[in-house]
């Protein structure tokens, strides 16, 4: 059963609570969680600093806005490269393992079964197969502490990162049993691969994000977006996928990801992607598509 979820970091304007009671009013039921540095809605350092209290605050708004969590996105510094799971220094890594064991905590007080993290990049004096090797051994013991709790965890292949395009996201793959992707076709159609290409990962998606983009542009408004969403839904569909489509207009200045109107345009994709569904899915072939609170045609 294919559902919606929208991410909180959509509205980052917002304060909290706002935010997601616009994502409700927006007729999401689930809604993914940002728990970034950078972001004001949900934080590392917050849920450090007073771990018992932030979650009683953070599950009374999820109430008061009567949504589900679909995610919890972690990352633990501002930029990708700051805190990456496979940074060079095994203090660092210590630390980021203390505050990857958080957020599984959190996500199981939020009753969310779903941790995605960043694979890792690669460092200035450090051989790229050591980055590699080392960013696999840290996804390993992400994928066994999640397990542990009940968890499924993914990494977002992304611009500059390890996993930047098809190919090597497959080698990481390969390097990392019972690995799975939050599967952003953004991150691969910005740097000019092919949809079609990156069709051929949605066998190892467990969460996918959704939003228009183009070559050159990791966001882009509906009418100018080149991701192919019929055919993901189409490779969707044929492998009965369960998860999420959780839409992520983000609002940040970089990569041009300030430039949409997040509430119109994610009122245009919902309604893509529910046409789409419509159209691919059949009676009696066992997959269901729950369209709570359709937008409308």
């Amino acid at each position: 059963m294919m559902r919606f979820s929208c991410a909180d970091f959509t509205f980052p304007m917002l304060e909290r609570s706002k935010a997601l009671r616009l994502v409700k009013l927006l007729q999401f039921d689930d809604v993914d969680i940002g728990l970034f540095a950078r972001s004001a809605h949900f934080s590392p350092g917050d849920l450090e600093a007073s771990p018992k209290l932030y979650t009683a605050e953070v599950i009374e708004d999820l109430k008061a806005a009567a949504l589900k969590v679909s995610d919890v996105f972690l990352q633990i510094g501002v930029e990708p490269a700051e805190c990456a799971a496979n940074d060079p220094s095994a203090l660092e890594r210590e630390r980021s393992r203390a505050a990857f064991a958080r957020a599984i905590e959190f996500c199981a007080a939020l009753r969310c079964r779903h941790l995605t993290g960043l694979p890792g990049v690669f460092h200035a004096g450090v051989a790229r197969e050591r980055d590699i090797e080392r960013a696999a051994e840290e996804a390993a013991w992400r994928i066994a502490a999640c397990a542990d709790a009940g968890l499924q965890y993914a990494i977002e292949p992304h611009a500059d990162s390890i996993c930047s395009d098809v190919s090597s996201t497959r080698q990481f793959l390969e390097l990392t049993p019972k690995l799975s992707l939050t599967l952003d076709y953004g991150h691969f159609v910005m740097a000019g691969e092919s949809s079609e290409a990156v069709h051929g990962l949605l066998k190892h998606a467990s969460h996918v994000h959704v939003r228009g983009g183009a070559p050159g542009r990791l966001q882009a408004p509906m009418k100018e977006n080149a991701i192919d969403f019929a055919g993901m839904i189409e490779g969707l569909q044929r492998i009965r996928y369960s998860g999420f489509l959780a839409h992520e207009y983000v609002w940040i200045d970089w990569n041009g990801c300030n430039c949409t109107d997040n509430v119109s345009e994610t009122i245009l994709l919902r309604r893509e992607l529910e046409a789409e569904l419509e159209r691919v899915t059949r009676p009696g072939e066992g997959v269901v598509i729950r369209r709570t609170g359709g937008m409308g045609r």
